[in-house]
């Protein structure tokens, strides 16, 4: 097993910073992605031990690989339980995604707003590519990196990238071992940013909206895809709850297949990383013990 201080970045990582952190190391890579067909940034935490376990966070809207790794204050339950913390941007930057009509245009859509999916319609077909980035390179590459498998990865996140996490683990099933999200988009079919994201990166067909909503997902499943159980927080005074986040959806969808959901509501919590810190040492336990860390 590879620790903090001797895991060498696989030949194509191109290292950008590293710091010490409660005894492993944060390192900021980027990278060129085929799926992508542009470079790529992420964010590695690895704990001192060695990584026991990989866990994915997907971040929300206007982030980047930056925002969850400085602000949400993971690294220390992280370096305690052993896991290895992997931070991948939100969407592709660079020249090429500002030379694009729109992509600059909205804080929603477009720049800092991949909605972790492969986008089917022009022009953002091309470079959109997030669902086929993580699934098919950079989860798989850091994997290798770590010698660690399916059995080994988690994947959560927030708002956008609890959306990400909830997809991305019934879209590919057997992919992780375990799920969590804080404060998810749970019905993008149903809300302004994703009618918005889907209607832009998918087209205006609905038809084709299902496959990438969380709730839709689960309601058309044949049996239970995390037996294990799902996490989920959501703080009650969160601006976004009644229009954009719809807990109540996947709180219902969940009872129908009978997949084990823990919805924990805070009473006083808003969307932002104050509440993200507050709750993300319960998510890292929640996936170490899925792990078997």
């Amino acid at each position: 097993m590879m620790t903090a201080t001797t895991m060498d970045t696989t030949r194509d990582w191109e290292l950008l910073s590293e710091h010490r952190s409660f005894g492993g190391v944060q390192r900021f890579h980027r990278h060129e992605s085929t799926e992508i067909g542009l470079p790529m940034r992420f964010a590695l935490f690895v704990p001192p031990s060695g990584a026991k376990g990989l866990l994915v966070f997907l971040a929300g809207l206007t982030c980047t690989e930056e925002t969850f790794t400085m602000k949400a204050g993971a690294q220390r339950r992280a370096a305690e339980l052993g896991l290895a913390l992997l931070m991948p941007d939100t969407s592709p930057r660079g020249e090429a995604v500002t030379a694009i009509p729109g992509a600059s245009d909205a804080w929603d859509f477009g720049l800092g707003a991949g909605f972790y999916l492969d986008a089917t319609q022009a022009p953002w077909a091309r470079h959109w590519r997030m669902e086929s980035y993580l699934m098919k390179e950079l989860i798989p590459q850091v994997q290798r990196a770590l010698g660690l498998d399916r059995a080994r990865t988690g994947v959560f996140g927030h708002s956008m990238g609890g959306h990400g996490a909830l997809t991305l683990a019934l879209r590919h099933p057997g992919a992780f071992a375990s799920l969590s999200a804080i404060a998810p988009i749970a019905a993008p079919s149903r809300c302004p940013w994703g009618e918005k994201a889907f209607t832009g990166y998918l087209g205006a067909d609905r038809e084709a909206w299902p496959a990438h909503d969380a709730c839709a997902l689960l309601e058309r499943q044949t049996s239970v895809p995390c037996p294990a159980g799902v996490l989920v927080d959501q703080g009650l005074s969160d601006k976004f709850l009644a229009e954009q986040l719809y807990p109540e959806a996947l709180e219902s969808a969940c009872a129908l297949i009978g997949q084990p959901l823990t919805l924990r509501r805070h009473e006083g919590y808003d969307h932002g990383y104050y509440f993200i810190a507050s709750v993300v040492d319960d998510h890292l336990t929640h996936h170490a013990q899925r792990l078997g860390l």
